[in-house]
């Protein structure tokens, strides 16, 4: 991180087929080696087959399942007195939209299926409906907050 001073945040582009820039971003920590159109490909045709299968918006499942997984509180590690302590703050609005995102895509290259579109399709699915892996990350990164309350007065 520069000591100077903060970096600018660059603007996203909206995506060309549904006009979101949170699925730009989304699409952009799914590239691998700078490949966007495969990218792409991967993205839509995942919510073609939420389309398919749940009869929904894609758009509207791919957001309740951001909204589901996106953190409220984490814990950072502050050093007081030779000891650490895993204290827990508040998650600002962009870093926990960035996890969210980061976990979703995680969970689902974690996931057993064929192709990377039937992992993704099911990840979304699932953190839709509440469950899965990445709400499951979520979930645990609360609790180890909620375990840490004390230490909340380390805040800085």
């Amino acid at each position: 991180m520069s000591r100077r001073r903060a970096a600018d945040k660059r603007e996203v582009h909206p995506d060309p087929k549904f006009g979101d820039n949170v699925v730009t971003k989304f699409m952009n920590c799914l590239m691998h080696e700078g490949k966007k159109s495969v990218a792409e490909h991967i993205v839509y045709g995942a919510f073609d087959r939420i389309q398919k299968r749940s009869g929904q918006d894609p758009i509207r499942v791919f957001h309740e399942a951001l909204t589901n997984v996106r953190p409220a509180v984490e814990v950072r590690s502050r050093r007081v007195g030779g000891a650490t302590y895993q204290v827990p703050i508040e998650v600002r609005p962009d870093r926990s939209q960035a996890l969210a995102i980061r976990w979703l895509i995680s969970s689902s290259r974690a996931r057993s299926e064929n192709t990377m579109e039937e992992r993704l399709s099911g990840e979304l699915m699932d953190a839709s409906q509440n469950r899965g892996s990445a709400v499951k990350r979520r979930e645990d990164t609360h609790r180890m907050a909620d375990a840490n309350k004390a230490f909340s007065h380390y805040r800085w």
